[in-house]
């Protein structure tokens, strides 16, 4: 894990996983079967809306490592949160997965050339995702501490 956090540090850990889910925002509104953008459809606001908790608590992580503070109730709520979003991202691989498998399904059809390459980035994408999340929390434990709220305010030093 070491090696792995020597290559992969926290901030790079940060930029990498806005970046997906940037990346992954857009491709919501892209239609991998008519290769065309849907804006008006509702369902493809649904995973930009939920990553707004994701970058809220990439925000805090970068906020806490480099203020150098104490987890607090709040981060530790927001992380909770996105345990929950984790099933999400892993029905989005299951997802990702039927769609890049649909592939022969259509051969009758006009699929564009674009279907495999972006459905095979989507899959990509979504499945760094929670192994990024995942590491995310590790090195928030790691920079940040653990969550002990027992004796918070026995670990306060606000002279610091």
């Amino acid at each position: 894990m070491s090696l792995l956090n020597d290559i992969l540090n926290w901030k790079r850990n940060v930029f990498l996983t806005a970046l997906i889910l940037v990346a992954l925002i857009v491709l919501d509104f892209y239609g991998i079967y008519t290769n065309r953008f849907y804006f008006l459809k509702l369902d493809n606001y649904i995973f930009p809306l939920l990553s707004l908790i994701h970058f809220l608590y990439l925000y805090v992580v970068w906020f806490k490592i480099t203020e150098i503070e104490l987890p607090d109730p709040k981060m530790r709520n927001l992380e909770y949160v996105l345990y929950v979003l984790m099933i999400i991202y892993l029905f989005k691989i299951y997802d990702s997965f039927l769609v890049l498998g649909s592939y022969r399904d259509f051969s009758e059809h006009v699929v564009p050339p674009t279907f495999k390459p972006v459905a095979t980035i989507t899959l990509v994408l979504h499945s760094l995702l929670p192994m990024l999340t995942m590491f995310s929390f590790w090195q928030r434990k790691k920079y940040i501490g653990t969550y002990n709220f027992e004796n918070y305010n026995d670990n306060l030093n606000i002279w610091h």
